[in-house]
């Protein structure tokens, strides 16, 4: 049986589709959690990773935490974002939070939900709880230590010139400094560091 042209073009079209269908479709794969995948010279969740370790461990092992034996407490309020890209600082400084929390070395003072803390301490003295089970007023605890921090970029590119591809320098900086609330002095700083380099052809995708 013979097919006529129409049939024959109508065939290669399909054809072709498939082949782009199968060319365009989506692939996914599993990324461990400490797995270090860099796409580009820009801020990726493992900065984040390695930014929390060196400055936990720079803060654990040196004064005042080294030699607190009474396991202060600290109040963090947050880190500012100096780069011009969009980075949650709060991701950082939760992940900070949460690691001292595990060092057993340190206490933290949950200021974000002070406003409900107050909401449940008022809805307790309306008379709709037991006065045996209610909080006791005045009983919370003052921080020791305030956590604060900036987070800031530089880029470096290279000189016009002529070349296959540009390349270009990204450093990333986060400084936090522990201040002491009744002294106002800095009691520890430290300063935690990623610089990658990007080489990309001036054509491409």
């Amino acid at each position: 049986m013979r097919r006529g042209p129409m049939t024959i073009i109508s065939s290669s079209i399909l054809a072709v589709l498939l082949v782009l269908s199968t060319g365009c479709s989506v692939t996914t794969r599993e990324i461990a959690s400490d797995e270090s995948v860099i796409y580009d010279e820009g801020y990726h969740f493992s900065d984040k990773r390695k930014i929390v370790n060196d400055l936990v461990e720079s803060m654990l092992t040196k004064p005042p935490l080294i030699s607190a034996d009474d396991r202060p407490v600290v109040i963090v309020y947050g880190i500012e974002n100096r780069t011009e890209e969009h980075i949650s600082t709060s991701l950082i400084s939760d992940d900070i939070r949460e690691k001292l929390i595990e060092s057993r070395r340190v206490r933290f003072v949950n200021k974000e939900q002070r406003e409900n803390i107050e909401k449940e301490t008022q809805y307790q003295y309306g008379g709709r709880v037991a006065s045996e089970t209610r909080l006791e007023k005045a009983r919370q605890v003052g921080a020791k230590y305030m956590l604060t921090g900036t987070l800031r970029s530089i880029e470096k590119k290279q000189p016009k010139q002529i070349r296959l591809k540009k390349k270009s320098l990204q450093y990333y900086s986060l400084h936090l400094e522990l201040t002491d609330l009744e002294t106002s002095l800095v009691e520890w700083a430290g300063s935690a560091e990623v610089i990658r380099e990007a080489s990309k052809p001036f054509i491409g995708w």
